[in-house]
């Protein structure tokens, strides 16, 4: 997926993942009392990003994020630094 961002420094762009709106065992949550996610989909990386790359999957910090929305799509921007952690 292209992205109209292109992060800058150690930036990330990322494309934030959807809440889960469906236990494990089939039971539908109202909306409400679904969490908002904290991970996303990397889809593009500045040029001093290290340990990130495209495609992985990232759990950030959510106070220092800047959540944009673009065409129906929402993405997060997210310095390097303020990722706990990838998925694997």
């Amino acid at each position: 997926m292209t992205t109209p961002l292109q992060p800058l420094a150690d930036n990330i762009v990322a494309q934030i993942e959807e809440a889960q709106n469906k236990t494990a065992s089939g039971l539908y949550l109202p909306e409400q009392a679904t969490e908002k996610p904290k991970t996303a989909k990397v889809l593009n990386v500045g040029k001093e990003v290290k340990n990130i790359k495209p495609n992985d999957r990232i759990v950030y910090k959510s106070y220092s994020a800047t959540e944009i929305k673009i065409d129906n799509q929402d993405y997060v921007i997210v310095k390097e630094e303020d990722v706990l952690a990838t998925v694997k």
